[in-house]
């Protein structure tokens, strides 16, 4: 079955893939096998973040016009905020890329965060490996926003691009540390707006204490994605990065991370906490909690 499931992606059946990825979300029994199938994959991975209000869905949008011009073929994950009801996608229908669902060249699956820190899906890595065995030529990943605690994409991806708005100086500022591990590229949005200019230069100005931690300078780029203003150029900044290979130290640190967790998840999948719980109450004031682990 999963021979065939794995077939289907490959040939480019959208709907196996979908079908797919909520095997894996919901971690139906024997999804494993599908991984462990998956061929490896060089298959370039954009990350796009930045803080809430930055037009990064408006952007994404763009993008895949630019995209779909030059005959390219695109899978889009965009990570919303989960419902707190059913931890489905609260952003599920992205009304912004509503133009791209019915284009045979892209395919478009909102995934929810289900409480994840760091601004990503829990199974983030597999639905993307899953993705680069489709025949798209480019992923692109959404994340939920960004602060010091949502850098798992920069590990993710092979470029990182990092949103933000004119109006966005203080935050920018706030946020310092965090966006200069993760950017790869700065997009200035909504750049028709007053001082967008001052902005840039500033953030540029930002930027050059850290020109000697990366290979090459970050670029600052002027968009009006609305207005589908200055996406060529990301577009060629994007394809310009890809085409350097960097080193990127941080995928391994996120594979690593990922590989430990799920070790510990197989590891104590016979551990019930009822069960630790009943066995606390019946030793009561008896109960060594450190000859108990011992005993594990």
């Amino acid at each position: 079955m999963w021979q065939q499931y794995l077939h289907q992606i490959e040939q480019g059946e959208l709907k196996a893939l979908a079908r797919c990825i909520s095997l894996i979300e919901n971690e139906v029994t024997g999804y494993e096998q599908l991984l462990q199938l998956l061929p490896p994959s060089d298959k370039p991975i954009i990350g796009i973040t930045g803080p809430p209000g930055a037009g990064k869905s408006t952007l994404t949008d763009a993008l895949i016009g630019t995209l779909i011009e030059d005959n390219k073929k695109v899978g889009i994950l965009c990570i919303d905020p989960s419902s707190p009801f059913n931890l489905g996608a609260l952003l599920g229908d992205r009304i912004r890329m509503s133009d791209w669902y019915n284009n045979p060249n892209v395919f478009i699956r909102s995934l929810a965060t289900r409480g994840s820190l760091g601004g990503l899906h829990p199974k983030i890595i597999e639905i993307s490996d899953l993705m680069k065995a489709a025949p798209f030529d480019f992923i692109i990943i959404e994340t939920v926003g960004v602060g010091q605690s949502e850098i798992e994409i920069a590990g993710l991806a092979d470029v990182t691009i990092v949103v933000v708005v004119p109006e966005a100086g203080d935050e920018v500022q706030t946020m310092k540390a965090g966006l200069m591990e993760i950017a790869d590229i700065f997009v200035v949005n909504k750049s028709d707006r007053p001082d967008a200019d001052l902005f840039v230069r500033n953030l540029r100005l930002m930027l050059a204490p850290a020109f000697h931690k990366k290979e090459i300078p970050i670029p600052v780029i002027k968009t009006i994605a609305s207005k589908k203003q200055g996406i060529r150029e990301l577009y060629d900044a994007i394809i310009t990065h890809i085409d350097l290979h960097l080193f990127n130290e941080k995928k391994y640190w996120l594979l690593a991370e990922k590989t430990f967790f799920l070790i510990q998840q197989k590891r104590m999948k016979h551990i019930s906490k009822k069960e630790i719980k009943k066995l606390i109450e019946d030793a009561g004031t008896d109960f060594n909690l450190y000859q108990f682990i011992q005993g594990y």
